[in-house]
């Protein structure tokens, strides 16, 4: 266990255990694109990465005009990804996620350059996502639902969902800062209880007011005793920079109890365009905001937008920062950046047609 781990647990994690934290993750080179569309009218976002029998797998969404469906894909090396297959689709009927089903694994192995497996529970794999039958980019209602399989994760099949969403904006118990809209969601296995509940989400929603067509978006909290009835946690968000967007939690836990969850920021002051950070904590509740330099932020053509909505690995020494890159015509693919310098990436993206 590292020196600066072993500190007693306050509720603002210490300025020198933050730096140390920004040593550990930081991915300074930019391999590229690892993952496009064939069509450059589609928007490919929101990696996550796991490991199964010596394979990484890869979870992600692609909005194609309609709304999200969820996707698979194959690695061998982290680095040269083949797409599987749709996990997730659009269905034809009157369910309250019909157009829109943007899916993330959820209950990951934590750990730190761990194994990175997608640990069942109760014989079932669970996926998070959230879902609206309004066709268009986020449109309409969005709400919080969960997917389950109790087939092989790696192999491409429909997986079941709930009947009803989780969450909704709409709630009676919603919050003031997630009354409009509920964005994406990460849920860990917090096997200690520190919030008393073994199974913890971190979503991103705004709010301040129905009529609202865009407050800010903030990362607040969820818990649950069974993966399928979920509670609010608190009355605020637990991260919150009041303007602009803070969102797609991710969390990974270090030695000694120290949570890290990556974060992207984006149109709030100090922040250009859309770019990846991270926060700490020691009890999953109160977080300790980073405030160096950004892990990733806009600097290439193929991410000169947003470089942005991270998920971040070790393995074998090497941290691989995985994220969604976009362009200035709005083109959007999976890029990674890495600790060590890999070389380059060849992949680009898909000449309009």
């Amino acid at each position: 266990m590292p020196a600066w781990a072993q500190q007693d647990r306050p509720k603002d994690v210490p300025a020198n255990v933050m730096q140390r934290v920004y040593e550990e993750v930081k991915t300074p080179h930019k391999y590229g694109l690892v993952l496009v569309t064939d069509d450059n009218r589609k928007k490919m976002d929101c990696p996550s990465v796991f490991r199964k029998n010596g394979q990484w797998y890869m979870t992600y969404i692609i909005y194609d005009g309609r709304g999200y469906e969820t996707w698979l894909a194959q690695s061998k090396d982290l680095l040269k990804w083949e797409t599987k297959g749709k996990i997730m689709s659009f269905t034809d009927s009157t369910d309250w996620d019909t157009n829109q089903k943007a899916g993330y694994v959820a209950l990951q192995d934590p750990k730190w350059s761990g194994s990175y497996a997608w640990q069942p529970y109760q014989g079932k794999y669970w996926l998070s996502y959230f879902g609206g039958n309004s066709r268009g980019y986020e449109k309409g209602l969005l709400s919080i639902g969960m997917a389950y399989t109790a087939q092989d994760p790696t192999t491409v099949h429909p997986w079941q969902r709930l009947p009803q969403p989780l969450l909704k904006a709409n709630d009676p118990d919603a919050r003031w800062w997630e009354n409009h809209t509920i964005y994406k969601s990460s849920v860990v296995w917090d096997k200690t209880k520190l919030t008393g509940h073994p199974f913890v989400m971190y979503y991103n929603a705004n709010g301040d007011s129905l009529n609202a067509k865009r407050g800010a978006e903030r990362i607040g909290m969820a818990v649950s005793d069974d993966m399928t009835h979920w509670k609010r946690y608190l009355r605020n968000p637990v991260l919150n920079h009041h303007t602009g967007i803070t969102g797609d939690a991710y969390l990974q836990k270090m030695d000694n109890g120290l949570w890290v969850m990556f974060y992207f920021g984006a149109f709030y002051p100090g922040v250009k365009g859309a770019v990846n950070r991270f926060a700490c904590s020691y009890d999953l509740t109160h977080w300790t905001d980073w405030t160096g330099a950004n892990l990733i932020e806009p600097s290439e053509p193929y991410d000169e937008l947003f470089a942005h909505k991270s998920f971040v690995v070790k393995y074998k020494g090497v941290v691989y920062h995985y994220y969604c890159a976009v362009n200035k015509p709005d083109q959007r693919g999976i890029a990674v950046a890495t600790s060590k310098d890999l070389g380059k990436s060849a992949l680009t993206f898909i000449a309009p047609r």
